[in-house]
């Protein structure tokens, strides 16, 4: 089983760019399927982004679309999150997940078993 471990957030101001990384201990990574989510203050914790076991096949949540883009590098045990033209509404705590059930990109939470502590993103107006 992995443990995941996301960096990469902090405050940033609307129309800047962060990326997560989200850095995986343990073997097998590459035998999970990956995704990120977020929760805001006051929110269910929602779907963002999800990547294959190979990273052939992506999801991004029509929110983010065409601004954040998730991808991975097996070989490095690392799942990223570049999230572009950030407005003050992406503003959330981001997680890290990882799933065994899922064959391909996921998006209900209930497929992903393993979390990481998460990263805070604010994004300034």
């Amino acid at each position: 089983q992995v443990q995941l471990a996301e960096s990469g957030g902090g405050l940033v101001q609307a129309g800047g760019s962060l990326r997560l990384s989200c850095a995986a201990s343990g073997r097998s990574f590459s035998s999970y399927v990956m995704g990120w989510f977020r929760q805001a203050p006051g929110k269910e914790r929602e779907f963002v982004a999800g990547i294959s076991r190979s990273g052939g096949s992506t999801l991004h949540a029509d929110s983010v679309k065409g601004r954040f883009t998730i991808s991975r590098e097996n070989a490095k045990r690392t799942v990223y999150l570049q999230m572009n033209s950030l407005k003050p509404e992406d503003t959330a705590l981001y997680y890290c997940a990882a799933s065994a059930l899922s064959t391909g990109p996921a998006t209900n939470i209930a497929m992903y078993g393993i979390w990481g502590q998460g990263t805070q993103v604010t994004v300034s107006s």
